[in-house]
């Protein structure tokens, strides 16, 4: 997996063994992400009705995920499993706390901090690809580790068409800074964040 830039910090093996410990609460968090991955895209859509690049993008993005939701719902009932009710993601609730005010700052800080939640997912489910001893899983996850890497990638070049390449770089430096220091302080569970 090409990583498009570099997360500040990586995932603990304390983290990677508690979810192949607890797969099951994994893959249904997993859901609830790739669900909330398609509401999310769609709110951009709703949000930013003027700004065509990204209504086209995103209405495919929403798309992807809403498909990746169904494929992981499938994982869920193969194992027996039911998926929870809607929980708050105190990662994402950390970082949506770091985005500005105003109009373009808060453009801004929507797409970059999407970009580092699709890094951190590809990050993950990169790791869970390589580590886990079901093949089909392992097919999956690394499957998915490549769209989301791909994701990240998306979102910052979002950025780059309505911002200053310059400004970009720089806010993107201070998220990734915020990711790390959120990552690494949240309680270690069989979550996706």
């Amino acid at each position: 997996m090409k990583e498009v830039f570099p997360l500040k910090s990586k995932s603990s093996d304390a983290w990677l063994d508690t979810v192949l410990t607890n797969f099951d609460a994994f893959l249904i968090d997993h859901a609830a992400n790739e669900r909330k991955a398609s509401s999310m895209a769609m709110s951009m859509v709703a949000h930013y009705p003027d700004k065509n690049r990204l209504l086209e993008v995103m209405i495919d993005l929403a798309l992807e995920e809403l498909n990746h939701f169904r494929q992981v719902v499938k994982l869920v009932r193969k194992r027996g499993l039911l998926l929870a009710p809607d929980e708050k993601d105190p990662y994402v609730n950390q970082l949506r706390g770091s985005i500005r005010r105003g109009k373009q700052h808060y453009f801004l800080d929507r797409l970059l901090s999407a970009a580092v939640i699709e890094a951190r997912g590809a990050e993950r489910f990169a790791l869970v690809a390589d580590h886990i001893d079901n093949e089909e899983l392992k097919i999956f996850y690394a499957a998915l580790a490549k769209s989301e890497a791909g994701h990240h990638l998306l979102f910052v070049e979002l950025a780059n068409h309505y911002f200053n390449v310059d400004e970009v770089k720089t806010r993107l430096n201070d998220w990734l800074t915020i990711e790390k220091k959120i990552i690494e302080e949240l309680p270690i569970r069989a979550r996706l964040h």
